[in-house]
């Protein structure tokens, strides 16, 4: 069933004049994970808070984003909003900036809830606490107890997750969520991806640079470039039959560093 359409997306910045994105069009199908790749300055993060609506007032758009039946890119802010959260989630690159720094998780987890969902606040903290528990820590009640600046970024990671896992949204957009994480955080969190595609077949837009994250948890791969999409397939075809000269430099590019590291392991006698 197909969830998002967005057709001949033109995304231009009013400041400067320049177009951002020119004539994008993509589908997303329900209960599968589309992943985006581009460089900095493709045009990927902008198409992504232009479906949510969250773009800076001079960032103007024509064309059409269908998402349940209807045209958003026409709705009114208190529409868009209102389908934010709820309906269309978005995971932050740095998931600090996410959570207020001067209040405890558990309380903004808690205030989530029961704005969005209009549950009682015993309601909420029970929500909270599984969700958490859900998510694999070792110690739910310590991480709701604990100011976002006590906790790694893989753990504010988890959090949104968490969070994420208990509103069910339709759509969830990852914006580049393990960039600023090492590599053991990087795998936790895919892991945590994954588990949630599985347990609640919620449907995710992944915005990555890293080739290896989108192979594991996407189904579906645009690669963009200069603020056009050069390149449209599935996983298997894309990767291993890429078309465009540029995703054929991003897959070798990657073979290479993979290549290059296995190298060193086995030089290093790993």
């Amino acid at each position: 069933m197909l969830l998002l359409s967005v057709n001949k997306l033109n995304i231009r910045d009013q400041k400067t004049g320049k177009t951002i994105v020119r004539d994008a069009s993509f589908a997303v199908q329900a209960n599968t994970c589309l992943g985006i790749v581009g460089e900095s300055g493709s045009g990927k993060s902008m198409t992504v808070r232009e479906i949510l609506g969250v773009n800076p007032r001079w960032i103007q758009s024509d064309g059409e984003i269908w998402f349940e039946d209807r045209d958003i890119l026409q709705d009114d802010e208190k529409q868009r909003r209102a389908l934010r959260g709820r309906k269309i989630s978005m995971i932050l690159q740095d998931a600090m900036t996410a959570f207020n720094p001067i209040e405890k998780m558990g309380y903004q987890m808690r205030q989530t809830f029961v704005q969005v969902l209009k549950v009682t606040k015993k309601e909420a903290e029970r929500l909270s606490l599984d969700s958490l528990r859900t998510m694999n820590f070792s110690d739910p009640v310590a991480v709701y107890k604990s100011y976002p600046h006590e906790l790694s970024g893989g753990m504010l990671q988890r959090c949104m997750i968490a969070i994420a896992l208990v509103l069910k949204p339709s759509l969830i957009i990852a914006d580049e969520p393990t960039t600023a994480l090492d590599s053991i955080n990087q795998l936790e969190v895919v892991k945590q991806f994954q588990y949630l595609k599985e347990l609640t077949g919620t449907t995710l837009i992944l915005i990555s640079h890293d080739l290896g994250v989108v192979q594991r948890l996407a189904d579906h791969v645009i690669v963009m470039k200069d603020g056009e999409i050069v390149e449209d397939g599935t996983v298997a075809n894309v990767f291993n039959e890429p078309q465009h000269p540029y995703t054929q430099y991003l897959v070798n590019t990657r073979l290479q560093l993979s290549d290059s590291y296995v190298k060193t392991l086995q030089a290093g006698g790993v």
